[in-house]
Formats: C-alpha cells, structure tokens, sequence
C-alpha cells in the first residue's frame, strides 16, 4: 500500500509541474496576441520559476531517497538542465528581451510539458501496475 502511495504523490508533484509550466506557456501566449504588458508578462512567469525547479529537485529527491533509480535517472536530465540555468542566471526572463526570447522561450516550455507529460505516464503505469500488485497478494 506504502508503495501505491509513493506513485499518488509522484503523480500529484508531476501535476502541479505540468501546471507551472503551461501557465508560463499561457503568460507567453498572452503576451504574443497582445493580451498582455511585458513587464506583467516577464513578472508573472519569474514568480513561478523558482517553485518549478525546487519541485523538480524535491521530485527527483524522493525518486532518490525510495529508491525508484529508473525514475530518478529519467528525471535527472531535466533537473541538470534547470540547475544549469540557474547557476549560469538565465533562468530568469528579462522584461527588455521578451519579445526577442519568445519563441526560444516558448519551445523551452512545450519540450518540458512534453518531456513531464512522459514522465507522468510512466508513473501512472507504475501506480496502476502497483495497484494490481497489491491486489494479488
């Protein structure tokens, strides 16, 4: 049972980053159809940055502390890439270079849904297996 809970919570930290990323897609379409200010724009997306990659690095610490290696070697790349933008200060979007990063910026967050949308089916699969699992023994 302790294990179908573990998934339930990878499953749920996996969600609330899918969410962080598409708002910031959201902020980043709002700005191209001129819904949108820059500077509301670029302030919106900074404030969820930071909680995208500390829930990125706690997933993929747990991942590490339950001992579910494949998961975390899987989550790894995504965590080295958002640590290295943060040790290098790009991690951050600059409200006088928005429009100039938009379509960089906006590739960047459709291959993080993308590559959290995969991570999210192999836990689903992982939760589902589980629960059979435990429902043989």
């Amino acid at each position: 049972m302790g294990d179908i809970l573990l998934w339930l919570l990878f499953f749920f930290v996996l969600i609330a980053l899918l969410i962080m990323v598409v708002y910031q897609l959201m902020c980043f379409a709002d700005l191209e159809f001129d819904y949108i200010n820059p500077y509301d724009s670029a302030s919106r997306i900074n404030f969820v940055i930071l909680p995208e990659f500390i829930t990125q690095g706690v997933l993929c610490l747990i991942y590490l502390l339950t001992g579910h290696w494949v998961m975390f070697l899987l989550g790894l790349p995504y965590l080295y890439y958002n640590v290295r933008l943060y040790t290098r200060k790009q991690h951050l979007v600059d409200v006088t270079e928005i429009f100039n990063q938009l379509n960089w910026a906006k590739k960047e967050r459709l291959f993080k849904l993308g590559y959290l949308i995969f991570l999210l089916f192999i836990t689903l699969f992982w939760m589902i297996y589980s629960a059979l699992d435990d429902d043989e023994m």
